[in-house]
């Protein structure tokens, strides 16, 4: 939901000069109107963003016309669920116990989705090709060896549970657990999701079967699809939720102009 990103900040390949700004304490306004973001990376930031809201929508009316999950191959409304949602279906013959159904959205809400997930599949190979070669990766992502130990990843757990806002240094680099993070959802949980929706995908599975073989079936495939996209949908919430805590409109202007804003609102 890029995160990318596909739907999270980046520093730009060119990287942040560290100045006097850096060692301002907060308190003490810092203009630091350096580049922070390459316009690709704000290009596919935005462009996933978008699509992530299609996607999230465009799912939650997919999943109302048969709110049942199984696990195998197969999987009807005759046969035993693995879990169910409590909610009414949009379809009369689904068995929710409601005495009613939605209005039935499944039409345009698997067009959209079809759709938007397949420009999300393109944006992100192209992020992923150009911060393979221009080195992106490495020198924004990956976490240095001295920020690997129990003390450094403890200390950045405790300064996030305490809620301490970033200070000025963070314009310029990412802490251990966005890094962490970012990597997680960019290398894991974004091929997973597409690899389980395209084995849902009678089309793509009848090329290659082991693609849905390796999962357990086409159900299993929809029921881990599921949960990585709540697990997208929870990284999303503490993004915009972090964003706000280390200042919302700075963060905004660096994304959309590619330049950090100042320091003023963490007075």
């Amino acid at each position: 939901m890029y995160a990318a990103t596909w739907y999270h900040s980046r520093v730009s390949d060119s990287a942040c000069i560290p100045s006097a700004a850096s060692a301002v304490p907060d308190t003490v306004p810092a203009a630091t109107d350096t580049p922070r973001h390459s316009a690709l990376v704000r290009v596919t930031h935005w462009i996933t963003t978008l699509c992530f809201f299609a996607l999230l929508v465009s799912g939650a009316e997919i999943v109302v016309s048969h709110p049942r999950f199984y696990w195998g191959e197969t999987g009807n409304d005759l046969t035993p669920t693995l879990f169910k949602l409590p909610i009414p279906a949009s379809r009369a013959l689904v068995p929710t116990g409601y005495g009613y159904v939605l209005p039935d959205q499944n039409g345009w809400s698997r067009y959209l989705h079809f759709q938007a997930a397949w420009i999300v599949i393109f944006v992100g190979l192209m992020y992923v090709i150009s911060g393979w070669f221009t080195g992106h990766f490495q020198k924004n992502l990956l976490p240095g060896k001295s920020d690997l130990s129990w003390r450094a990843f403890s200390t950045a757990i405790a300064s996030r549970l305490r809620f301490e806002r970033p200070n000025a240094a963070d314009a310029c680099s990412y802490n251990l657990l966005q890094r962490l993070s970012y990597l997680f959802v960019i290398f894991v949980l974004f091929p997973l999701v597409i690899w389980t929706g395209l084995a849902m995908s009678p089309a793509f599975v009848s090329a290659f079967p082991a693609t849905v073989n390796v999962l357990g079936g086409q159900q299993s495939a929809r029921t881990l699809h599921f949960f990585v996209s709540l697990a997208l949908l929870l990284f999303l919430l503490v993004h915009v939720g972090m964003v706000w805590l280390a200042g919302f409109w700075s963060r905004m202007r660096a994304m959309i102009t590619g330049r950090a804003g100042t320091y003023k609102e963490r007075t």
